[in-house]
């Protein structure tokens, strides 16, 4: 397995992050933020029929944000922590979303004080904490999505409830005097699969259908959620080919009288703008006849690859030595002393044999839940430095 570089970067972006990192010190994180706009331009050209809301927590950099406020996005808002950052930034609140269904009383308060009217629910509890602090306001009830299943990072079980509690809560959501505005689901992050969205639209149809004709309950919006993939070591298919897929089923399902549809990219519009250069600590073999190295990275689950849990996220790595044909398969492990510190143990990449302590590699496609993801001061090692140019 080699990687090509050429397939993530033009080579006017890779000299560019060459000259730039070649003096700092590792490990760190460089985004560019001519892809972010890219990805953005590429997804509204896709998907015109669709609001884009983007998912600050893949990213939540001041750059970015801006960025992506200059553009015209709006923002799927995960905390008030988030929502306090998109204040200070000027952001409109009515181009903001509270997206997250488990939130306590008085950030919900705080939302709305703040001017946001758009809300997301899967539980009686938190539909009526909305009502009491956020009233009149609009209300998306989230289903579970079957999807999930062939997510690369499922978002199953904790978020959502079935058809059935959906359609009670939508009930519930007009008869405690909110707005029951539409359906949400997430069909999963990095979902590959476009078959996802089939049949997470048609539970949806499912519902306006049932909703219309029982309680004269007309629902407006869809919120698809994020799911939509970036380019990591598998295959995927292009913007456009989701797009159009995804129109091709909402049009099967609701002809031309087609609802406000939301989506949510997050690792979409930052994963492949970003990479993570690190530097090798140590190459051991654990026996003297062990067929696998060990490479020990300055970078490790803590501190911004995360993601590598249960080895869910398989981040391109590059290294100028690919070019060599001596290659062996490798371990790889982060610098903590914590045994779960490994990033990849069965999936062994087959890395150069030539690799050397000091060796920089390069993990590709790691603009999105990295930065945001690493710990503070585990083991004494500070956050993840990152640069966006």
């Amino acid at each position: 397995m080699n990687i090509d570089i050429n397939n993530f970067f033009t080579p006017q972006e890779w000299q560019k992050i060459q000259e730039f990192s070649s003096q700092k010190e590792t490990p760190f994180l460089v985004v560019l933020l001519n892809i972010v706009e890219r990805r953005f331009n590429e997804l509204k050209e896709a998907m015109p029929y669709a609001d884009i809301y983007y998912a600050v927590k893949a990213n939540p950099a001041v750059e970015i944000l801006q960025l992506l406020d200059q553009l015209g996005s709006c923002f799927d808002v995960a905390s008030v922590y988030e929502l306090r950052i998109l204040q200070s930034l000027n952001i409109s609140p009515e181009r903001m979303s509270f997206g997250n269904t488990i939130k306590k009383s008085k950030d919900i308060k705080e939302f709305y004080d703040a001017g946001v009217r758009l809300y997301v629910s899967d539980s009686e509890m938190d539909l009526k904490n909305i009502a009491q602090n956020a009233p009149n306001c609009k209300v998306l009830i989230r289903i579970l999505a079957e999807g999930v299943l062939t997510a690369a990072w499922p978002l199953s079980r904790k978020f959502g409830c079935s058809q059935e509690m959906a359609y009670d809560l939508l009930v519930m959501t007009r008869d405690l005097g909110l707005v029951p505005y539409g359906v949400s689901f997430h069909p999963g992050s990095q979902q590959r699969e476009i078959g996802a969205w089939d049949s997470a639209i048609a539970k949806v149809k499912y519902l306006y259908d049932m909703l219309l004709e029982s309680e004269n309950i007309k629902l407006q919006c869809i919120n698809m959620g994020g799911g939509l993939p970036s380019q990591y070591l598998d295959k995927i298919n292009t913007t456009k080919t989701y797009g159009d897929e995804i129109k091709r089923f909402l049009t099967d399902d609701f002809g031309d009288d087609m609802p406000r549809i939301i989506i949510e990219p997050g690792r979409y519009m930052v994963a492949n703008a970003g990479v993570l250069i690190s530097e090798i600590v140590l190459i051991a073999r654990k026996s003297r006849t062990a067929l696998a190295r060990w490479i020990y990275t300055d970078i490790g689950k803590f501190g911004g690859l995360m993601e590598t849990l249960d080895e869910s996220i398989k981040y391109p790595i590059y290294t100028p030595k690919y070019a060599e044909n001596d290659k062996e398969k490798a371990i790889i492990a982060g610098p903590s002393c914590d045994s779960v510190d490994t990033m990849y143990e069965d999936f062994q990449y087959p890395l150069p044999l030539s690799l050397e302590q000091g060796d920089r590699l390069y993990w590709l496609s790691t603009g999105a839940y990295t930065s945001s993801y690493c710990s503070v001061n585990f083991n004494g090692f500070p956050p993840l430095k990152a640069y966006y140019l």
